[in-house]
């Protein structure tokens, strides 16, 4: 039993006129004609009365017509649900990304993707690049933007650089002010505010005291980024954080630079490799490395 053949059969149930119906279809009348022979006999069973050119369904074809009209729209709707999504119209992407891109770097692009595909839904995961690379390769997540090098590599796994960050340091305007531009080694002895392990952050100011030969000092740990935020702006101590976060963290913040080389992290979309994303997330993918220039 093929679909046509059902569009053919319905057409003639209700035009009760084999020439008309033919004419509906765009279809000659013996092909369709003969089409309707070919489902009566797969059916064993006549599905119209011919008498005198009046045609009337019989028994077989009254129990098939509104199963006929009922398989048709729900092929018609497949059709559309299907075209819906190839279109960009529905479905949804699973984004993960670091809190601290999450404030400074995802509220615009995901701001331009929602303009231009308001149908598709976006579910944002929030945690540190080893969470995010874990749930990447469980299938929790289409994409995560991480934080380079991936602390886990694995051969299942592509990430595509997307751009270099800057950090620098922030302070309460009432604190002393820092000397200008900041040198790590000016760091010894100050309070920090330090976010929580496996925050990418907290990997990357530690590693780089160290280098420097001493340990950082902490008067608070263990926050996120708005909690880190909010014990600088109480005069807590001094953080270390992305330019992009600060620029976008309002008033009651003072920015200073580090001094060079400073400190610099490596932003990347991680994805999948033996596993292709979602069309949705696919064109996401696309506007994010359209509008960050691949890091040089």
């Amino acid at each position: 039993m093929q679909f046509q053949q059902l569009r053919y059969f319905v057409a003639v149930a209700e035009a009760r006129h084999f020439t008309r119906a033919a004419e509906e279809m765009h279809v000659a009348q013996p092909s369709l004609s003969q089409q309707i022979r070919s489902l009566e006999r797969e059916l064993g069973a006549d599905l119209f009365t011919r008498a005198r050119g009046n045609i009337a369904l019989t028994d077989a074809g009254e129990a098939l017509l509104p199963l006929a009209r009922r398989i048709l729209a729900d092929t018609d709707t497949a059709r559309r649900e299907v075209q819906e999504l190839a279109q960009l119209r529905r479905g949804r992407v699973r984004l993960g990304a670091t809190p601290s891109l999450c404030t400074g770097l995802l509220p615009d692009v995901l701001r331009a993707f929602h303009d231009a595909h308001p149908g598709i839904q976006l579910l944002v995961e929030e945690g540190g690049s080893h969470d995010l690379v874990r749930q990447l390769a469980r299938g929790a997540l289409d994409l995560a933007l991480v934080v380079l090098p991936l602390p886990t590599p694995s051969p299942a796994l592509t990430a595509v650089e997307l751009l270099h960050e800057d950090l620098v340091v922030v302070s309460a305007p009432s604190a002393r002010a820092p000397r200008r531009p900041v040198r790590v080694a000016d760091l010894r002895d100050t309070p920090m505010v330090m976010f929580r392990h496996g925050y990418d952050l907290r990997e990357l100011t530690v590693a780089a005291c160290r280098a420097e030969g001493f340990e950082p000092t902490f008067t608070v740990e263990g926050g996120e980024m708005d909690a880190v935020l909010g014990f600088v702006r109480a005069g807590l101590g001094l953080a270390v954080v992305p330019r992009m976060v600060a620029e976008h963290a309002g008033t009651g913040l003072r920015v200073t630079p580090l001094a060079r080389p400073g400190l610099r992290r490596t932003i990347a979309l991680a994805h999948r490799s033996d596993v292709a994303p979602p069309r949705a997330a696919r064109e996401l993918q696309r506007m994010m490395v359209g509008l960050w220039e691949p890091a040089s």
